[in-house]
């Protein structure tokens, strides 16, 4: 590691230097636009972090100390992660659409100190349920409503920690950016989320291959309307107080209200899942324009058509589309062929290795031959530090230090890969990965279920949907689809992760060893619809 940093691999710096040098020589400049129409400039966020970390310091939180966040792409997620890299805290956001399972597990795993929640009830009671988690979590001493309809019930409210915040008692802690500043949650094949950790030098070290391998920097702006508490969204908080590129924040994804907010901002590049070009490209052509400012969209988090990129290069005037892999582990293992020349390349693989060492596997370890699938394995700069479980980074890191991504791909011409599987048993629906287990454990409580096999079956809009095979009991009815989606809420999960098509089944397909045959499965899915 010290290697890295003195090579200049590593910057060795945190985003809360930058975010002060940038508030220094640029005060008025915007960092961040959001869609409401108001704006972050890099002086009012250091000002605002400055407050809120004067709070949280009196609140006795720590260097090292977690900090989780479930809130929306919010103005206070931004300020949020300025105060938690001024004081050395470990950042966890929280996907927002996670329910009483999910985020009493993260919470209680990650030994959160402090909870910033949604405030008021609106569709979803959010404080309601940190009360009911912070009831089972020892750790958890605070819970902050963000937002007006803040409840008089809660303990404190975001707006009360700016207003009581003494800037004068703010000390900025001594931060070694190679510690742990990212907690994030990953969904994983046993049911159970997995803790992923980052440093400041490894998301760094990311965010510079994308700069290095695109040529983009000073004058560019990023749309961002993946979630922040996605390790894609979550960057773009980053690189508005740590590099050139400025954020055009979408607190939710609309369409028509995209294609606004590129020609009010100009912003010149975009990464989405495979929904969010689909849609964007929808509007444009319906609106009969190129978006001219539009230079760059990667494209990545779900299967995305060759089709789909060619379609794009047709209809937006100066933008080169092009498709990406990574993981919230490894983030973007590969980066896009931009130029003209590559446009099959672009379209046809899923970007070209960039600053990752990389291996392709076969089920014994041995490496492929050339055109044949395989694991990838990787190792780089960039890869997250390890699990909070030891013992899941130790089964997902090998001894020579690469991760197992569970993704099976084949190697392609011009140092590219092409994804064509998956080990792992998940769903990655509109680029958000849900565990098969996951659902599977929860469906087997309700009582017609004996036993269910949860797959992925097409999506039209967002690429794969949540489709479950169920063995009923004797004599029991099948649940329709209305039921088991409200017993899936009623069971503590999101709803996203409710079946969207249920199929009754004699017997499961099965193994020699007795394992459910879900490419079966897959494969009957695929065929009925």
């Amino acid at each position: 590691m010290k290697d890295l940093a003195k090579t200049g691999v590593w910057e060795n710096r945190t985003t809360w230097q930058d975010a002060v040098a940038f508030a220094q020589s640029d005060p008025d400049g915007v960092a961040i636009w959001f869609d409401d129409g108001s704006e972050l400039t890099y002086r009012q966020g250091c000002e605002e972090a400055i407050t809120l970390a004067a709070s949280l310091t009196e609140l006795s939180l720590r260097k090292g100390d977690v900090v989780s966040a479930n809130l929306p792409n919010w103005r206070e997620m931004a300020i949020i992660n300025l105060a938690c890299c001024a004081l050395g805290l470990v950042i966890n956001p929280i996907i927002p659409i996670y329910r009483d399972r999910e985020v009493g597990f993260i919470l209680k795993d990650a030994g959160s100190r402090l909870l910033f929640t949604p405030g008021g009830t609106g569709s979803f009671d959010y404080l309601a349920m940190a009360a009911r988690i912070a009831a089972m979590t020892p750790s958890l001493e605070h819970i902050v409503t963000v937002r007006p309809g803040e409840s008089e019930s809660a303990t404190l409210s975001y707006a009360e920690l700016i207003e009581k915040g003494n800037p004068e008692q703010f000390e900025a802690a001594e931060v070694d950016p190679s510690h742990v500043k990212l907690l994030m949650y990953t969904s994983g094949t046993t049911g159970i989320p997995k803790g992923v950790l980052h440093s400041h030098n490894t998301l760094r070290r990311s965010a510079a291959n994308s700069r290095e391998a695109r040529g983009v920097g000073e004058g560019d702006i990023t749309l961002m309307a993946s979630p922040v508490t996605h390790v894609t969204g979550y960057s773009s908080l980053e690189q508005a107080f740590n590099s050139p590129i400025k954020t055009a924040l979408m607190s939710r994804w609309d369409k028509a209200a995209a294609i606004d907010f590129i020609n009010r901002t100009g912003a010149t590049l975009t990464v989405g899942a495979t929904p969010f070009l689909k849609e964007l490209l929808d509007e444009a052509e319906a609106r009969g324009t190129g978006l001219p400012s539009l230079r760059q969209f990667a494209c990545g988090g779900a299967e995305v058509s060759p089709q789909l990129i060619v379609r794009a290069h047709e209809t937006l005037d100066n933008c080169r589309c092009f498709r990406v892999f990574g993981s919230t582990e490894v983030p973007l293992v590969t980066q896009g062929y931009l130029r003209p020349e590559h446009a099959n390349l672009a379209a046809e693989t899923d970007g070209r290795i960039y600053n990752y060492d990389v291996r392709i596997v076969d089920a014994d370890g041995r490496d492929v031959a050339p055109g044949e699938e395989g694991e990838i394995l990787a190792r780089g700069p960039s890869m997250f530090l390890g699990y909070t479980d030891w013992q899941e980074t130790m089964k997902a890191v090998d001894g020579n230090g690469y991760f197992h991504t569970g993704d099976l791909v084949r190697a392609g011409p011009e140092g590219s890969i092409v994804v064509s599987g998956r080990l792992k048993d998940l769903i990655i629906r509109g680029g958000e990965n849900l565990s098969a287990k996951e659902i599977e454990d929860v469906l087997s409580l309700h009582p017609a279920i004996q036993e269910a096999a949860v797959v992925s079956m097409p999506d039209p809009r967002l690429g794969e949907g949540v489709c479950a095979f169920l063995v009923l009991q004797a004599d029991c009815p099948a649940p329709s689809v209305g039921e088991l989606s409200q017993f899936v809420r009623q069971q503590g999960l999101a709803p996203q992760k409710a079946p969207a098509r249920i199929e009754v089944i004699s017997k499961f397909p099965m193994t020699a060893s007795g394992k459910i045959q879900k490419n079966v499965l897959r494969e009957r899915i695929r065929e009925i619809i």
